[in-house]
């Protein structure tokens, strides 16, 4: 599968998502979004892809917004549609994925760039990585599940502070405010990432996909929702695996079944 802006890779069952326009910062335009759609569709679809890392080509940014150009001139109900089209294709796509998916940030991620990796389901931030939501300063809100996710890592108070300031704020900061996982040397930035994605692979893939779900579901049926989950793993293969291996004292082969 060809594309204009991104670039994939694979490394064994690890498949990267590198957003490549690293002249606009690796902002986010129309093409980029629903390439975007296609890529991680395709990696969740993909049974060789156990799960995906998305990062931004260059050093300077994962990626630096939206491409506020192509906002210019549109209306209340474009805007709408904006919005509705980036979570539907990407954002909510992404955490609603039956796969792990963990945003390698390497540089700015700001405005739409940190809501891609608020949507995924970890970050691990470069120690030289720059986050924020400035969105108000251009007379705007986030629009990508800004304000949703943010309040849910950081807190009420401090994701209305973050977005009504639009302060930048550093990886150290990000990590104690409980916006990524880690924070490592920039030059560390994609081996710590897929040690982390190495370590989560060794799990049963739809023991992972439930805990996605159940997560997911917080404040919204989440007991219901885990006990379901809960004991449909009594059903796969996996579980039957897991048991025996545990009783036999030895590492379980996954199968995805």
């Amino acid at each position: 599968m060809a594309f204009q802006n991104l670039l994939i890779k694979q490394s064994g069952t690890i498949q990267y998502i590198i957003i490549n326009r690293e002249n606009k910062l690796n902002a986010l335009n129309n093409i980029t979004i629903e390439e975007l759609h296609n890529a991680i569709k395709h990696a969740f679809n993909d049974d060789s892809v156990g799960g995906v890392i998305i990062t931004g080509a260059g050093q300077k940014a994962f990626v630096a917004g939206a491409d506020i150009a192509e906002f210019e001139g549109k209306d209340i109900d474009e805007g709408r549609e904006i919005a509705r089209k980036g979570h539907k294709l990407v954002f909510d796509f992404i955490a609603n994925g039956n796969k792990p998916v963990i945003a390698a940030i390497n540089g700015y991620a700001l405005g739409g760039g940190l809501e891609l990796a608020m949507a995924c389901h970890l970050r691990i931030a470069a120690d030289n990585a720059k986050m924020g939501l400035p969105e108000v300063t251009l007379g705007l809100i986030p629009g990508y599940g800004g304000t949703q996710r943010l309040t849910q890592l950081a807190g009420r108070g401090k994701a209305l502070e973050l977005i009504m300031t639009a302060d930048i704020i550093t990886a150290q900061q990000a990590l104690e405010f409980g916006l990524v996982n880690h924070v490592v040397e920039s030059d560390k930035l994609l081996e710590s990432t897929e040690e982390l994605m190495q370590k989560i692979l060794t799990r049963a893939p739809l023991a992972l996909a439930s805990v996605i779900r159940a997560v997911n579901s917080v404040g919204k049926h989440g007991f219901e929702t885990e006990i379901d989950e809960f004991s449909r793993c009594f059903g796969t293969d996996d579980f039957k695996e897991g048991v025996t291996a545990f009783l036999q004292k030895r590492k379980p082969d996954f199968k995805g079944k």
